[in-house]
């Protein structure tokens, strides 16, 4: 199983597709820390008040895709990294395929007391300790949209081409595809899979520019965007009381909600830090204070409860369809069908 998940794996995500028992491992007294995750996606408080309190030196390395944290675990990344950032779509593969270190739950007790029980679950609980999370929002302007948007299918209609910025990624465009479609967003049928490619071509149609979503929103160059819930705060907050930007009011469609994990990659050189940072960002007060510059939706309950009446109020939280949501589950083999037709996406 891990030979063939990790050759499925590098060869799909290098294409384009985020605790060795409780006795062993890492190096005791570490004087560094090697973290890959997302840029831009972490205060510079939460790094530098940890290196002063610890006296050691964290070096991050960023990602540009999930593919980048995936090709690293399955070849060996406890080399060079001590945490890395992967999201809740892979890790039944990675924990099948030997790649991460089981957690020790005495060494983490701030998740343990903080952390909402119905986002850390069953194995993943084990392996993993949430960090952020992430709904994926329909958001437009009501005075320039060309019209309404109220589900995914009106995003693909001619009165929307040049109108939209979108998120990229194979496992963030084909769920919304398979949904206005009327099949399961994590389909493993190559049938519907290829039919929501033939969606997500008409999509592409529309599509102005992928990535950049919050800035080309506030330059007026695009009037509706498939975002994370994070980069609407920061739009409506820039945009301020000069404010038209809404998160369309989905009655039936589903919304995405994903969530960015952090994990200890089988045979980390330094375990102890690793625990003392994942110890330390699931403080309630530390966390809260990540999510002034980082205001996405968060796991961790007693965080949210610290943070500021601005941020509870904010997008991650006020909207009608909080619970018409679904997860990205791990599609195992059929990974390369999806990566076979978002290549195909991309070409075109």
């Amino acid at each position: 199983m891990k030979k063939a998940f990790a050759m499925i794996l590098a060869l799909v995500l290098t294409l384009g597709l985020v605790a060795c028992g409780n006795n062993g491992g890492g190096t005791e007294g570490s004087k560094e820390l090697n973290i890959f995750m997302w840029g831009d996606y972490i205060s510079g408080d939460m790094v530098s008040n940890f290196e002063k309190e610890n006296g050691v030196k964290i070096n991050l390395s960023y990602m540009n895709d999930n593919a980048d944290s995936i090709t690293k675990l399955t070849a060996g990344a406890g080399d060079e990294y001590d945490l890395i950032m992967t999201c809740d779509a892979y890790m039944e593969s990675l924990i099948k395929g030997g790649y991460l270190e089981k957690l020790d739950p005495e060494k983490i007790p701030n998740a343990i007391a903080n952390m909402n029980e119905a986002y850390w679950t069953g194995e993943n609980r084990d392996y993993c300790v949430p960090y952020l999370m992430n709904y994926i929002y329909v958001v437009y302007d009501t005075e320039r949209c060309p019209i309404e948007i109220t589900c995914y299918n009106d995003l693909i209609k001619p009165e929307m081409k040049g109108q939209i910025g979108s998120i990229d990624g194979a496992r963030n465009l084909f769920p919304i595809a398979l949904i206005a479609l009327g099949y399961d967003p994590n389909s493993t049928n190559e049938k519907e899979i290829a039919e929501a490619y033939d969606w997500l071509v008409k999509y592409n149609e529309n599509v102005v520019a992928y990535g950049s979503t919050e800035t080309n929103m506030l330059n007026g160059s695009i009037s509706c965007m498939l975002t994370y819930d994070g980069n609407t705060a920061n739009a409506m907050a820039e945009l301020g009381d000069k404010n038209t930007l809404v998160i369309a009011p989905f009655t039936k469609d589903p919304v995405q909600l994903g969530f960015d994990l952090f994990v200890i990659p089988k045979g980390a050189k330094h375990m102890d830090m690793a625990y003392k940072f994942l110890n330390y960002m699931t403080d309630a007060e530390v966390m809260a204070g990540n999510l002034v510059e980082y205001p996405y939706s968060c796991p961790n309950d007693a965080a949210v409860a610290a943070a500021s009446e601005e941020y509870r109020s904010g997008p991650a939280f006020d909207f009608d369809y909080k619970t018409n949501i679904f997860f990205q589950k791990d599609v195992g083999d059929t990974i390369a069908v999806y990566d076979k037709y978002y290549q195909m996406l991309k070409v075109g």
